[in-house]
């Protein structure tokens, strides 16, 4: 794993976090920020496993 994979696997857990968090306080904006963050996180991670194929590819 790169630091990649762990960053965007984290963002994607804090922002379900998030997102949760809103729709417990009714809060539109914290769920659309929940959910951006989301897919800022899927899309760290995806980019961290194509850089680990890459490397792998390598050798």
């Amino acid at each position: 794993m790169n630091t990649d994979q762990i960053k965007g696997t984290l963002k994607d857990a804090a922002g379900k976090v998030q997102q949760k968090t809103g729709e417990v306080f009714d809060s539109p904006e914290q769920q659309a920020k929940g959910a951006a963050k989301q897919v800022e996180g899927k899309t760290q991670k995806a980019y961290g496993d194509v850089k680990e194929v890459a490397k792998d590819a390598t050798k």
